[in-house]
């Protein structure tokens, strides 16, 4: 196999995009630590009954959702996964209800992280694909403490963005504001590998989705 041809992991891309002028060092860990998050929760998720985790946490989240075990511990594993770094200002999550500043026994870095842990929970009990969604703000100049806030600012001010869905496979999008890409996880190397580079909304196209359930609401 050629270098040319050799499969670009998560971290050869985000290491060119450093390069490139594209993304910051600091960016690009925090990156990578939300991918290894991602990688912890697709192995909880794929244990399904096995593991322990399916029903209901007898809790609910700030939407009025009554919230999944699995729900309570995605939100577990990407909080501990990012308050160590020193990448991380503070997160906010659809399974709290006020933003978190880094713990001060922690560095603080110059980022802000939001997240649904785990978006369609309500599909775990049946088998179908969830997926964790998230994006990551600049933390405004001279705040030192983030409050809720400091969260609401227009989309494009976002520095990065992506989902990982957990399904037969488990896919990683992303951008980090130059293209859109796909990267799936190599189970046998634990990797995420590029697989779809600068991907598109098609022009046209035969399908739709709606939520049917929510037309009441409309």
């Amino acid at each position: 196999m050629s270098p040319a041809s050799k499969p670009i992991s998560l971290t050869r891309y985000l290491i060119e995009e450093q390069r490139a002028g594209h993304v910051s060092a600091d960016l690009r860990l925090l990156i990578e630590v939300v991918a290894r998050a991602c990688k912890t929760i697709s192995v909880a998720v794929g244990k399904g009954a096995l593991g322990g985790v399916l029903g209901d946490a007898g809790t609910g989240n700030v939407q009025g959702e009554a919230q999944k075990k699995l729900d309570v511990l995605s939100n577990d594993i990407l909080l501990e996964a990012n308050a160590w770094g020193g990448h991380l200002a503070a997160c906010a999550s659809e399974e709290m209800d006020h933003s978190q500043p880094i713990p001060d026994a922690y560095p603080r870095g110059g980022f802000l992280l939001l997240f649904d842990p785990l978006d369609g929970s309500s599909n775990i009990d049946v088998n179908v694909s969830v997926g964790t969604i998230f994006s990551v703000l600049r933390c405004p100049d001279g705040v030192t403490t983030p409050g809720d806030e400091h969260f609401l600012q227009p989309g494009r001010e976002q520095v990065a963005a992506g989902y990982c869905i957990y399904g037969p496979s488990t896919t990683l999008v992303l951008t980090v504001g130059h293209g859109t890409h796909a990267f799936t996880l190599d189970r046998e190397t634990g990797e995420f590998v590029l697989t779809q580079r600068g991907m598109q909304v098609p022009a046209d196209t035969r399908e739709f989705a709606i939520n049917m359930s929510n037309q009441r609401h409309w």
